[in-house]
C-alpha cells in the first residue's frame, strides 16, 4: 500500500511502522494532516495508543497460550496416570485379562514423536510440548513393562516386536530430520505431519475397546477416567493451538476431542448393563461357593 503526503519534501515525521513476526501492527503519526484518508479506520493518525494496545494484545495472547499449555500439561499428566488403577488390578491378579496393550503402544510412539517435534532444533518455543510428552514417554514405558510381565508368551513376543519397530522408527526419523532437513520450518513440517498421524492413532486406539464394549454391552474394560481425560486433553490442546495457530496440534486434538466424547457416550449408554452383568457374575460366584460349602 502506498501512502502519499501533500509535501513529499517535508522533513516532518509522517509515518512510523512497527512490525512483529506474528502480530503486525502500524502506527501513523503526523504533525499536519498529510496522510490521505484511505488509512484503516482502526489505525489512524490520531490513535497514538494503538501500539500499546497491540503490545498488550500480544502479551495477553502469549500469556493465555502459556496458561492453556500449562493446563494442558496437567490434564495430559492426569490422562497418562489414569490407567494406574487398571495396572494395580493387573498386578494384584497377576494377569492382564482382556485389557488391550494397543492404547499404551500407540501413546508410547506418539509421545516419542512429539518430544522430537518440540526440540528447539525442530520447532522452537515448544518447551511445554517437550515437558509433558517426555513425562508421558517415561510413564508409558512403565506401563508396557508391567504389561510384558503379566501377559502370556504369545502376546509378549508380539508386543516386543512392535516396541522394537517403534524405537527403530523414532531413531531413523530423528537421524533423517536432523541431517537431511536444514531449517526448522522443514523439520517442523516433516515431524508435525507424522505427529498428526501418531496423535490420531493414540486417540483412536480405544476403538478396539469400543468395539468390545458394543459387542459385550459392557464398559468393564474401557476405563472411565481414561476416556474422560482423553476428551479434556484434546480440548485443552486444541485451544492451545488455536491461540497461535498450529495445524499439527489442532487437527489431531480436535479429532481426539470428538473420539473422547464418543467414548463417554458409550460409557453412559452401557453403564447400567455393565452393573447388571457384574451383579449377576457376583451372584453366580456366591451361589457356586454356597453349593461347594454344602
Amino acid at each position: 500500500m502506498k501512502l502519499k503526503c501533500k509535501n513529499p519534501n517535508s522533513t516532518d515525521l509522517s509515518l512510523i511502522i512497527y512490525t512483529h513476526t506474528r502480530h503486525p501492527f502500524s502506527l501513523y503519526l503526523h504533525k499536519q494532516h498529510h496522510i490521505t484518508p484511505h488509512l484503516p479506520p482502526l489505525i489512524s493518525a490520531t490513535n497514538t495508543h494503538t501500539p500499546l494496545i497491540c503490545f498488550f494484545t500480544m502479551v495477553s495472547s502469549e500469556l493465555a497460550r502459556t496458561a492453556v499449555g500449562i493446563i494442558g500439561n496437567v490434564i495430559a499428566l492426569i490422562l497418562f496416570l489414569s490407567p494406574v488403577p487398571t495396572f494395580i488390578q493387573i498386578v494384584k491378579k497377576r494377569t492382564v485379562e482382556q485389557f488391550s496393550p494397543v492404547p499404551y503402544l500407540a501413546t508410547f510412539i506418539n509421545c516419542g514423536v512429539w518430544v522430537l517435534y518440540g526440540l528447539p532444533v525442530v520447532h522452537p518455543h515448544s518447551f511445554l510440548v517437550i515437558t509433558i510428552n517426555g513425562t508421558g514417554l517415561l510413564i508409558e514405558t512403565a506401563y508396557l513393562l508391567l504389561f510384558l510381565i503379566y501377559c502370556d508368551r504369545k502376546q509378549r513376543i508380539k508386543m516386543l516386536l512392535i516396541i522394537a519397530g517403534e524405537l527403530v522408527f523414532l531413531g531413523v526419523l530423528s537421524a533423517l530430520v536432523l541431517t537431511v532437513a536444514h531449517s526448522t520450518k522443514v523439520r517442523s513440517d516433516i515431524v508435525g505431519s507424522i505427529a498428526i498421524v501418531g496423535n490420531i492413532m493414540m486417540y483412536a486406539s480405544p476403538l478396539s475397546v469400543m468395539k468390545l464394549v458394543i459387542t459385550t454391552k459392557s464398559v468393564e474394560y474401557m476405563p472411565f477416567f481414561l476416556s474422560l481425560f482423553s476428551m479434556l486433553n484434546g480440548i485443552s490442546w486444541t485451544i492451545y493451538a488455536l491461540i497461535r495457530f498450529d495445524p499439527y496440534i489442532v487437527i489431531p486434538n480436535g479429532l481426539g476431542s470428538l473420539l473422547g466424547i464418543t467414548q463417554l457416550i458409550l460409557y453412559a449408554t452401557f453403564y447400567k448393563s455393565t452393573q447388571r452383568q457384574l451383579a449377576a457374575r457376583k451372584a453366580n460366584a456366591e451361589m457356586g461357593l454356597a453349593e461347594t460349602g454344602t
